[in-house]
């Protein structure tokens, strides 16, 4: 386990310095070929979990220390274990003798006996230290403070549940591509294979216990991909049709791309910035049985790819603050500034007033966001509106009128539909 220890706390390091967790984690474990699978596996869960109750931790690991710790990895590997010590299975013994063991990298004589007294400590007066944290939101809620402010003030009888939520472990959704195979045809497949699931929505199924994909029934042969529920309402209210020209903006990788091309035969146009997860796109299609022309080019700025033929619909998915996805992204959290937001919003009221010039009369623009910061979603569109006046919104049959809050079943997604008149 302390290896597993060590290299969790040197992925939170890393984090903290600005660095992506999935990025950094995919770094550390290159420098560390040898290490096993059950390593790996057990160092990304005390990063992700680390990071998800890192507001928590922190709090506890302040009242623990007399003053602040220079060294900011052997920090890191405290907050790992404190982690550990209050949301994990494993023995508390055996976390605190491995934690002292991963304290022997550090090289400091002092290290591995003030590892040893911090959660010796901490274990002695827990239930006190977790008292003493009651009042502090940040610890109680493991949010930045702005963002739970931020939430009291747009979501007043949900801003609870929406930061719990965030705080659950993410449900392993499939879209089942119904060019294929059934959704009832797949479920009785993962039945066979004594994996558990049930069906939700029209194209979803969702499994009880996450698992890899290549042990998914089907998958290499292109019957399901893997699609979080929220993002599988996308294809449906674009409303395509046989026929029809679409353009698919900021597309990548490539999950709603492939679920427009199994909802019906479209010639689609598929754009990103990024030409290495467009390459990502194309896998996922190839994989699907199904083609899009692929564009490298900036949706803010068609007139670098765009062939001046208007579309009769367009996937407007636009780049923000991820804040409806943190519980798969638990980094974005501690790495996002308020100032962020409206960085965004700048770039998404950009991106939309491009691409409506290429909306044919009479088309429609879904607008996507997996935000739930309000600027980011209902107040850009309308703002849209007030300047686009041929430009209407048409509500959309859910509960939340397009804005999705995070739990159980789905993230957190905003959707806004907008007809040309």
């Amino acid at each position: 386990m302390y290896i597993a220890q060590q290299l969790a706390a040197e992925a939170l390091d890393q984090v903290f310095a600005g660095r992506n967790l999935t990025t950094t984690l995919e770094n550390i474990f290159r420098k560390h070929p040898n290490i096993t699978p059950q390593q790996r596996a057990v160092a990304q869960d005390l990063s992700y979990g680390s990071l998800r109750f890192y507001g928590q931790a922190e709090a506890l690991l302040t009242q623990l220390l007399e003053k602040p710790l220079s060294d900011q990895r052997l920090k890191c590997l405290l907050l790992v274990a404190i982690y550990q010590l209050n949301h994990d299975k494993a023995a508390a013994h055996t976390v605190v003798d491995q934690a002292v063991k991963a304290a022997s990298q550090f090289k400091k004589s002092w290290a591995k006996g003030l590892v040893n007294a911090v959660l010796r400590n901490f274990l002695r007066q827990k239930d006190t230290l977790l008292q003493n944290i009651t009042a502090n939101e940040v610890a109680l809620y493991s949010y930045p403070q702005w963002w739970i402010d931020k939430l009291k003030v747009q979501y007043p009888a949900d801003w609870q549940a929406i930061l719990a939520a965030g705080n659950a472990h993410p449900p392993m959704t499939l879209r089942v591509n119904q060019r294929r195979i059934s959704v009832e045809d797949y479920c009785r497949k993962l039945a066979d294979a004594d994996l558990e699931a049930h069906a939700i929505g029209n194209h979803g199924v969702a499994l009880v216990k996450p698992l890899p994909v290549d042990k998914l029934p089907g998958f290499a042969q292109g019957e399901v991909s893997v699609q979080d529920y929220g993002a599988q309402f996308a294809a449906p209210w674009l409303d395509v049709r046989d026929g029809m020209r679409v353009l698919d903006a900021c597309c990548a990788p490539g999950g709603k791309t492939g679920h427009i091309l199994e909802s019906a035969d479209v010639n689609l146009v598929a754009v990103d910035s990024d030409s290495e997860r467009l390459q990502r796109t194309q896998s996922n299609l190839q994989r699907l049985g199904l083609a899009a022309q692929l564009l490298t080019g900036d949706a803010a700025n068609p007139s670098n790819w765009w062939d001046g033929v208007p579309f009769d619909r367009i996937l407007a998915d636009v780049p923000c603050t991820a804040s409806g996805i943190v519980r798969r992204h638990v980094d974005i959290k501690w790495l996002r500034r308020e100032t962020d937001i409206a960085s965004f919003a700048t770039q998404q009221a950009a991106i939309l007033s491009s691409l409506w010039q290429l909306l044919a009369n009479g088309g429609k623009l879904l607008y996507v966001t997996c935000s739930i910061f309000l600027e980011e979603n209902q107040a850009q569109i309308d703002q849209f509106l007030q300047k686009q006046a041929d430009a209407k919104q048409i509500p959309l049959l859910h509960p939340q009128h397009g804005q999705l809050q995070p739990c159980t079943e789905h993230d957190g997604f905003f959707y806004a539909l907008l007809e040309k008149k």
